[in-house]
């Protein structure tokens, strides 16, 4: 078996975690014997996974290729930030222009059900990103993920997003439209093979990629109890920069924010700040309003 086939295999196989499959990808590696042995599964104890790893066959496989565009760990391709994650995706499913994962990012989370008030602090922000040749990563979510996406685009710049479904599959609905134009014009990345549904867990497995793909997370509108601090923290444990942007104490929307600043987060009025925390040189421009 080539190691493209069985990196596939191994990481559209079911009944195994992804720690053990990065495990077992690790002891092909050091072999360099691109097969799993009985004493494999003997170690394994998963007659699930065991299962799943026959049903594979060359011709799902073949299939499998001629349907997806993808990049596995080994591909020189692939995120080099991602292979140091404890659980690197083996492989990564794609479309549009992969170029952009050569690129500087700065991550954008926050509330779905966001107020005005993101809007406006989104829309001042990210076409100083932009021009500063940063690409926008985030997760095509209602509210601020979505309007990360759009105003780059405004803005001329480009965008990244990372989903928790298969790459057919439009989630939320609502994001249809704006996933079909990223597919196209810029790029949408996923670990999982089309036709996976959105499920609860994959949506921390996306946040971590999105940290990990991100020179620093740019946090706006976030309540006490957000997944946006999820990334947030998995940005921290990366080494990344986090960035909050205070809001309100009346309405609770910005206690998670709040937090991250009380925590050591940069506390963010300007695009300025973020760029004199990435130490980037702006050509001689001080201020963006």
């Amino acid at each position: 078996m080539s190691k493209e086939d069985f990196l596939l295999r191994l990481h559209i196989a079911t009944g195994l975690g992804n720690h053990k499959k990065v495990q077992l990808y690790y002891r092909a590696k050091e072999t360099a014997r691109w097969e799993l042995t009985i004493e494999d599964f003997s170690w394994l104890q998963n007659k699930k996974f065991q299962a799943s790893w026959q049903a594979q066959t060359p011709y799902l496989l073949q299939r499998l290729k001629q349907t997806h565009q993808y990049v596995t760990i080994e591909d020189p391709r692939y995120p080099a930030s991602f292979r140091y994650l404890n659980d690197p995706p083996l492989c990564l499913f794609y479309k549009g222009d992969l170029e952009l994962l050569n690129r500087l990012a700065i991550g954008v989370v926050g509330a779905r059900q966001a107020s005005r008030y993101s809007f406006e602090v989104l829309q001042k922000l990210i076409p100083a990103l932009v021009e500063h040749q940063y690409v926008i990563v985030s997760g095509l979510a209602k509210g601020v993920d979505s309007w990360a996406h759009q105003l780059a685009i405004s803005a001329g710049g480009k965008t990244i997003a990372v989903v928790g479904t298969g790459l057919d599959i439009c989630y939320p609905k609502t994001s249809g439209n704006l996933q079909i134009e990223l597919s196209r014009q810029h790029l949408v990345l996923s670990e999982y093979c089309n036709g996976t549904p959105p499920q609860k867990f994959h949506f921390p497995q996306r946040n971590r990629l999105i940290a990990a793909l991100s020179q620093g997370i740019l946090v706006t509108e976030a309540k006490q109890r957000s997944g946006s601090l999820i990334t947030a923290q998995l940005a921290l444990e990366y080494g990344k920069d986090v960035f909050a942007v205070p809001g309100s104490i009346l309405t609770g929307q910005s206690t998670g924010c709040h937090q991250l600043i009380q925590d050591g987060a940069l506390c963010v009025e300007s695009a300025q700040d973020i760029f004199d925390a990435l130490r980037l040189i702006t050509g001689g421009v001080e201020n963006f309003t």
